[in-house]
């Protein structure tokens, strides 16, 4: 079966609140969709980012993968990797081969007739999630009625919210939000934070210790994400699990990061460091070193995947994407329980609704 050239489509939507965390506010999220076929079967792909993804799919990556056997995704990868040298490969390039490596182990698992999660084998037949939101923005009623949504509602026992508001100038208030969350949740539900590297390294380890008085297990970029010494040094002075790594584009900035001694847990996002592909070594590459991995964001990307490695925590079941990816696929999964079954249907058995999002549709 030879691929046919990839169709791309770009849509924003606007949030359904005002949303910003530690470094950074948006009112509108892009999805950047990549479609490939094969025969009489199609896979879909996607990523969250500016809507130049979607430029740089059609003008460089396409003609990559046309006419290339649809079964053959590492040599399909690579060719994506080679052809980008001279572009670099982190943000916009690494995002667009992401889209497009998802949607050909779409592609191949519908081929097959399986289930991606099969087609990859599985480790686990539900996989954990954790709620995440809370954005800075919100007011202590809309953060208690998230947070409530997902613990008492849905039965998720673990949630996530910002913090670190105005790049870490309103620690009084950061802390003040941790303890309504922790009212609002209840001694027995797991509580993270995440900072968005808002802190500066001696003010992230304050933070941390006044953080442990509410239980906080997880701090997620205390600093910068850039700076692995800081983050070795705030991880080596809190009990809490320090974690980073969604902006890993590629392996060689997991490795750095695992070799830096910077995390607990690594997080990786498959909808930006290269696809399932490089989702699936950079999971191994933390195995050897002893380390859980995390899946940042797109949960749907990232569910099939996550079933299929042996040293999975959980994965991120981030407000906005999951929103978005309800209203743009039939098929989305249900978290209720804290977990979600990645088995249903061929593929990772969702469905793009091509007419009823066409009015989001910006390119």
């Amino acid at each position: 079966m030879k691929l046919q050239r990839p169709v791309v489509s770009v849509y924003t939507v606007p949030t359904d609140a005002p949303e910003a965390d530690g470094t950074l506010t948006w009112n509108a999220t892009t999805i950047v969709i990549a479609e490939v076929t094969a025969g009489d079967a199609t896979g879909t792909g996607w990523t969250y980012g500016p809507a130049t993804i979607g430029d740089f799919l059609r003008d460089q990556l396409a003609g990559q993968v046309e006419g290339r056997n649809a079964l053959d995704i590492p040599g399909a990868h690579e060719a994506m990797c080679r052809a980008i040298r001279n572009a670099g490969r982190p943000g916009v390039t690494a995002c667009a081969i992401s889209a497009l490596d998802i949607a050909l182990w779409d592609l191949k698992a519908r081929l097959l007739e399986l289930p991606l999660a099969r087609l990859l084998g599985t480790c686990r037949e539900r996989v954990p999630v954790y709620g995440s939101g809370g954005f800075t923005t919100y007011h202590t009623t809309h953060l208690a009625a998230q947070l409530n949504g997902w613990v008492h509602g849905q039965h998720i026992p673990r949630v996530k919210m910002k913090i670190g508001e105005d790049r870490g100038r309103a620690v009084p208030r950061d802390l003040s939000r941790v303890q309504a969350a922790r009212q609002v949740i209840g001694p027995e539900a797991e509580l993270y934070v995440d900072a968005n590297g808002a802190y500066t390294r001696k003010q992230a380890i304050r933070v941390g210790h006044a953080l442990a008085e509410h239980g906080v297990g997880w701090f997620e970029e205390p600093v910068s994400s850039d700076d692995l010494t800081g983050l070795r040094l705030v991880r080596d002075a809190l009990m809490c699990d320090v974690t980073a790594g969604e902006y890993g584009y590629d392996l060689p900035y997991f490795a750095r990061m695992i070799t830096a001694g910077a995390v607990d847990c690594l997080q990786i996002d498959a909808t930006r460091c290269g696809g399932l592909t490089e989702f699936l070594r950079a999971a191994a590459l933390a195995q050897a070193h002893g380390l859980e991995v995390s899946a940042h964001c797109a949960p749907h990307a990232h569910a099939a995947a996550a079933a299929a490695i042996p040293n999975l925590r959980h994965i991120e079941w981030f407000h906005d994407h999951v929103r978005l990816e309800d209203m743009f696929f039939d098929g989305a999964l249900d978290p209720t329980g804290g977990t979600v079954r990645p088995l249903s249907g061929v593929g990772h058995g969702l469905t793009l609704r091509t007419e009823e999002v066409e009015e989001f549709r910006i390119g």
